[in-house]
């Protein structure tokens, strides 16, 4: 039987779960090696004689959640997913070429909006090796990859200010889609290289069957869901995206998103 420190943990981390998950999924470029590591980290969690030692707040138990995740993960050999497409094994191959641990203060501040001295302490490193880290980070992703970009949202102004950011990026945005068969008949018209893909769509389809819609067309297109309830696509107990952007998003989060979505492939469709 668990004891209570360990009972207490769990409960402590649950809440931070799906943000680690994502980070995983992301960083691995694989939902399964994503979710494997996640559950390893919160084992060796509660296994600890004395769990979330130091952790004074949330944001800590946060922090030293992630960083348990990184002493679990570096401790493997920092393993990558197993390549599941053509796209998906050059995307590896060009991060094997990558300045080491720049993708992973990218996530930690971009994506999941730790601050620098809480990324040093994740990474156990200093504040200006994690802002180095950032700033090659930046340089090697803007210059990686440039391609084709189809934006599936029924709001106006966020559609045309991500695909204002989009396009600042290098990117051509094939169009803009406000209903799962017009998101499909774009992709027929102009295959794109990525979607960025809301969930909740004007004349009320899911943005999840339009992406599973085009990927039954093409799938090696690296998808990039934007919602306002992260945690309902983070739970684990089924196919779920590695890229996920939560509402309100900053222009940091979609950059490092799409750069990172570009590098890896993440073809999984999702249960309706």
């Amino acid at each position: 039987m668990p004891n209570e420190a360990s009972s207490d943990t769990a409960t402590t981390v649950a809440g931070h779960l799906p943000y680690l998950r994502r980070y995983a999924r992301a960083l691995t470029g694989s939902q399964d090696t994503g979710d494997r590591y996640a559950a390893a980290t919160l084992e060796a969690i509660i296994a600890d004689d004395e769990p979330m030692a130091g952790a004074t707040s949330a944001q800590d138990a946060k922090v030293f959640l992630f960083k348990a995740f990184h002493a679990v993960w570096s401790s493997a050999g920092a393993p990558l997913g197993a390549p599941d497409s053509r796209l998906s094994a050059r995307a590896q191959a060009h991060l094997a070429r990558l300045t080491p641990n720049t993708r992973e203060a990218l996530l930690l501040h971009s994506i999941e909006g730790f601050t620098d001295t809480e990324i040093a302490r994740i990474m156990e490193t200093d504040v200006s090796e994690v802002e180095t880290l950032l700033d090659l980070a930046d340089q090697e992703m803007r210059a990686a990859i440039t391609g084709n970009v189809l934006v599936i949202e029924d709001e106006a102004i966020i559609a045309m200010d991500i695909s204002a950011i989009v396009e600042q990026m290098g990117h051509r945005i094939t169009g803009v889609a406000r209903t799962r068969k017009g998101a499909v008949d774009l992709a027929m018209k102009d295959r794109p290289d990525l979607i960025l893909a809301d969930i909740q769509l004007a004349d009320n389809s899911s943005g999840i069957d339009a992406v599973n819609d085009i990927l039954a067309q093409f799938e090696d297109i690296p998808v990039i869901f934007i919602t306002a309830f992260p945690e309902r696509l983070l739970t684990g107990e089924r196919i779920e995206p590695a890229f996920l952007i939560t509402k309100p998003y900053s222009e940091g989060q979609v950059r490092s998103a799409v750069s990172q979505a570009m590098f890896f492939a993440s073809t999984e469709t999702l249960a309706a």
